[in-house]
């Protein structure tokens, strides 16, 4: 392991805790529900009118909270779906691009719904200014808005004594989105427009190459000496992917376009603006509990299980290509397969880690051309459920469902009823524990059989054997959990892809988010115990290790048989 990659782990996680601890108590003071937020007061009044003028104020029990997050989230891919269909007649298409398709759609519209942001079209060429700034970019910010508000809903039940109410979902998602998510985005987008991300409404323009390229057709030599470039709004789209962990990308090529990641600093500012939320929101939960102490404890299992996978990754990418080096090809720089020269083995290597980590799906190389072992450490940070930081709200109210199955074990093992945070887990709490833990895994190894065994499923392989299996594996794993990057070898932009993982991206959302509010409804109704002798601690070392190994242990029991079809059977095929 080289010096230069602890360096840069060591310098990205210390840069992350110094901006998240504020953004945590100003997340905290978000939560609350209906007070002024501390600098934005003068909006306060304008806040609560909107609600009185939409009829929305007012405490929700957990049914009908979650029923309005439903309800708004079906209404954004409504609108986003009709958007795509309508693009050729609709303003802001200097590019006059028709309409897509309809299960391309589809797709998208739920995508974007859903956090995922998986993206089977090549953006510059396939989406409008309009449905980029409006569709896309509105989703972006409604998607991590509606995670916000349910960990909010979460937190409030652990905080709440015996209360029938878990919060409203419209204050929630308001607050969320006008007091987080927009300043956010506005700052970072002017910070990335100073980096050299592209910020205007043109269509294409034409560069002169600085060196012509001869290429033959037909027999037939010809040169190129020009070369046509997309334009469009880049840095405000970019800011929100990053900040709302949504990922996907105005251009094809993601966070590896010059145009939307163009140096190294804003490479490192990228990856900072991922985990910048999740983070912040341990810190707000700690705060909304009354207890600091829970929120390092929860942030302190999530850092540990992504410094080891980073690591894993960094060991892996650090080695050259054994094809390569059969040629006589120095490869004393790593696996360069797949990466950015102007962001080497260790940033990309670093970017893996915490798109997959983090509910992103922003890439800034290619995972189909990591080494075996490398590809599967993304494979299987999505796997464990996203929850090591994870979307914006979705990372953290995943890892406390974790929890709560951590308190129950260990109150098997030593014969105490399980409690968290003074609330007594019991049967109905833990039956949605299982549904909200078992829904991703059905889904992504259901998914991967149907399409390795239908014919429509083989046909977009690009490359067979058990690489082609892992490009499945892969592309069910993210759209379950609400990823959205891709190993690109995979042809998925068909009827049949684009509807089945449609499927698994609603159901990977909303069949989680469900679970999750009828535990919340459930201990928010529960009185608040005191800590007694006979409590068991859920913060410090201990509780962390034990957190760690339940997640690490459920990822292991569900995926370590598909794991070993793809990944390990390929690096073994690699090195035979």
């Amino acid at each position: 392991m080289s010096g230069a990659a602890l360096l840069l782990l060591a310098a990205f996680l210390g840069v992350l805790l110094v901006l998240a601890w504020p953004l945590g108590a100003y997340l905290a003071k978000v939560g609350e529900g209906d007070a002024p937020v501390p600098g934005l007061r003068w909006l306060h009044g304008a806040e609560r009118a909107l609600y009185r003028a939409g009829g929305t104020a007012g405490a929700m029990g957990w049914k009908t909270y979650a029923g309005a997050l439903l309800a708004f989230n079906l209404a954004g891919t409504l609108f986003v779906y009709g958007v795509q269909r309508l693009q050729g007649v609709l303003p802001l298409n200097p590019q006059a691009l028709p309409g897509v398709g309809p299960d391309s759609s589809f797709n998208t519209a739920v995508s974007f719904a859903t956090n995922t942001n998986w993206q089977g079209y090549a953006g510059e060429a396939t989406m409008s200014h309009f449905t980029q700034m409006v569709a896309l970019a509105g989703q972006n910010f409604f998607s991590a808005a509606t995670g916000i508000a349910v960990v909010f809903a979460l937190i409030r039940a652990f905080a709440a004594r015996s209360s029938a109410s878990i919060g409203n979902f419209w204050v929630d998602v308001t607050r969320a989105t006008v007091y987080v998510l927009l300043p956010l985005s506005l700052l970072l987008a002017v910070f990335l427009a100073g980096q050299g991300v592209i910020q205007n409404f043109d269509g294409y323009r034409t560069a002169a190459l600085l060196d012509p390229v001869a290429y033959t057709v037909d027999g037939v030599a010809q040169a190129a000496a020009t070369q046509t470039l997309p334009m469009g709004p880049v840095a405000s789209q970019e800011a929100i992917k990053l900040l709302g962990t949504n990922g996907g990308g105005f251009f094809n090529a993601n966070s590896a376009h010059p145009y939307e990641n163009p140096t190294a600093l804003s490479n490192f500012v990228q990856m900072l603006a991922i985990f910048l939320i999740p983070a912040a929101l341990c810190f707000a939960f700690g705060r909304m509990v009354g207890d600091v102490r829970q929120g390092w404890t929860v942030l302190a299992a999530m850092t540990l299980i992504f410094v080891l996978m980073t690591l894993a990754i960094f060991a892996a990418e650090q080695q050259a290509h054994p094809g390569l080096l059969s040629l006589g090809v120095d490869a004393a720089g790593g696996n360069m397969e797949g990466k950015e020269s102007r962001f080497g083995v260790h940033a990309s290597g670093l970017f893996a880690a915490v798109t997959t980590a983090a509910s992103c799906g922003a890439v800034n190389a290619m995972h189909d051309s990591f080494m075996p072992l490398g590809g599967a450490v993304p494979l299987l940070l999505m796997q464990l459920g996203e929850v090591v930081f994870g979307g914006v709200g979705s990372g953290l109210y995943g890892m406390l469902v974790f929890a709560l199955l951590a308190v129950f074990v260990a109150g098997l093992m030593i014969g105490r009823t399980p409690e968290y945070l003074g609330k007594k887990i019991q049967a109905h709490e833990m039956k949605m524990v299982a549904v909200a833990i078992l829904v991703t895994p059905v889904l992504v190894l259901g998914g991967t059989a149907i399409a390795v065994t239908a014919g429509a499923g083989v046909a977009g392989i690009a490359n067979p054997g058990a690489h082609g299996f892992s490009e499945i594996l892969y592309a069910f794993s993210s759209a379950a959990n609400n990823n959205g990057s891709a190993f690109a070898g995979l042809s998925a932009n068909t009827p049949f892809y684009n509807v089945m993982l449609a499927l698994a991206m609603w159901f990977g959302r909303f069949a989680v988010i469900v679970p999750i509010l009828a535990i919340a409804g459930a201990l928010a109704a529960k009185p608040r115990l005191p800590a007694t002798s006979g409590t068991m601690p859920t913060h410090g070392v201990l509780f962390v290790l034990l957190l760690t190994g339940v997640v690490l242990l459920v990822g292991v029991l569900n995926y370590v048989p598909a794991l070993a079809l793809g990944p390990v059977i390929e690096h073994l095929q690699l090195f035979q």
